[in-house]
């Protein structure tokens, strides 16, 4: 069966639930989140697990995917392990704080009590996903 690649964009907070569900429980390493301040972008690419696949036997299916913020002009983090480029990392959540309109902070909840937070000059999020899916080693379990 041939997988249809997701591709959801996010541009005000209401679209934020559905991509944010999208991302759960995505896993990456340090080294693959990157700001780049000229390009006011931040990435990251991730292994998502694919919550919206029918179940079938097995944990479930991951994909590789890209989750790109636009507009972003500072980037801080909280108990991410930067130092080691190689840490995995696990995101739960993605939140809005409302600044000045249409700005705010975006806030990556990651397992483990981390956190990073995107200063944005508005809600302009992609994923898009890059491969087939393959087999998952688990399927996430935590309470949330």
């Amino acid at each position: 069966m041939v997988h249809a690649k997701l591709r959801l964009l996010a541009q005000d907070e209401a679209d934020l639930p559905i991509l944010s569900a999208a991302v759960q429980d995505g896993i990456f390493k340090v080294a693959d989140a990157t700001w780049t301040p000229a390009k006011r972008r931040f990435a990251i690419k991730l292994q998502r697990f694919v919550w919206e696949a029918p179940p079938r036997k097995g944990a479930g299916q991951r994909v590789w995917a890209v989750l790109s913020f636009e507009g972003i002009l500072a980037v801080q983090a909280r108990k991410v392990a930067q130092s080691r480029r190689d840490a995995f990392a696990s995101l739960l959540a993605i939140l809005f704080e409302p600044g000045e309109a249409p700005g705010g902070k975006l806030r990556l909840s990651l397992a483990d009590g981390g956190e990073i937070v995107l200063e944005a000059e508005c809600i302009d999020i992609t994923l898009a996903d890059l491969s087939e899916p393959r087999e998952a080693v688990a399927r996430p379990r935590h309470d949330l």
